[in-house]
Order: structure tokens, then sequence, then C-alpha cells
């Protein structure tokens, strides 16, 4: 578990089902995020691959918690989702953060995100991480840029053009 000021970062249980298939269906999380559950199944299937990650990599996902208010606002962490988009992005830790859209523009993303990354840096110090993003999700972009990544090429991914990011280990 990690804490910040505001905000209280957990690996996901079993309990988060609900908010794993709510936030799926936030307007403001689909938007730019193409694949997420359409179904309480594949909510389901998506808590459990949460879950082997933390098993089999010793990282994973984080559900993100409101600490004054214990409310549920998203998900913050690194994964292995092994995408296909070639050998210089799959295998490596992928940085991935989907907010509800009633917690955006308070910079939560980046308290949890800067959170996250020190705790893994410490742990994992020479991991080079990557990520994508939409190349319409200008403030994802943004959030990218302050967090220390670097555009280094493009894909398309599950139909829609995506920038590739990446941040070496320091």
């Amino acid at each position: 578990m990690l804490s910040t000021e505001r905000l209280t970062l957990r690996p996901h249980s079993i309990e988060d089902l609900d908010h794993v298939f709510e936030l799926a269906h936030d307007p403001a999380v689909h938007e730019f995020i193409r694949g997420l559950p359409t179904s309480r199944e594949e909510a389901w299937h998506r808590l459990l691959r949460y879950a082997g990650h933390w098993s089999l990599l010793g990282y994973g996902m984080f559900a993100v918690f409101e600490r004054a208010s214990g409310t549920f606002i998203g998900e913050v962490g690194l994964a292995d989702f092994r995408r296909g988009l070639g050998p210089d992005f799959d295998g490596n830790p992928e940085a991935a953060w989907l907010f509800a859209g009633a917690s955006h523009g308070k910079g939560y993303a980046l308290e949890a995100m800067a959170a996250l990354l020190g705790w893994f840096g410490q742990e994992h110090a020479s991991a080079r991480t990557v990520c994508i993003i939409d190349v319409a999700n200008a403030a994802s972009t943004k959030l990218a840029g302050r967090l220390g990544f670097q555009q280094y090429g493009t894909a398309v991914y599950r139909e829609a053009h995506v920038a590739k990011y990446e941040r070496s280990g320091s």
C-alpha cells in the first residue's frame, strides 16, 4: 500500500469488482481507452489479471482512493499487457492511469503516479517503463511529460492512433 497527502493506493481486492466495472463505464474514462470491460464477467477477468501481475511480477495495478472520504477514484499501476506493439515496447513495465471523470483536474493522477513511480524506482531502479496514449488525449500527454516520459514512436492499437512513450529507470 502507498499513501500520499490525499490518496491511498493499494492492490485491488475482490471487493473492488464494482469499482472496476463502474470505472470502465465512466464516459471520461472510455473516451480514450478502448477495450475496457463491457460486462461484469470482463470486469472480473480484469480484476483477476491485476492479481496475477502482483503474484507473478511483483508489481501491478493499484486501486486509488481519496484518503479523506474513502471514495474510489481510479487506478494506476505498472503492468505487462503484452499488447503486440513490438520488442521496443512489450516486455517493459507499462505505466497506466485511469480516473473517474469526477476526479479529473484535481492533480490526483500526478500525485498517484509520482508515488507509484517513486516506489517502483526503489524496487526496480534500472527498469525502463513505457506507456501508450491516444494521440488526442492532451491531458494524459501532458501528465506523461510531467512524469518524465518522452515520446519515441507511434503505433495503431485497437484501431486508434497512439503515441509510445518511455521513461528511463533511475
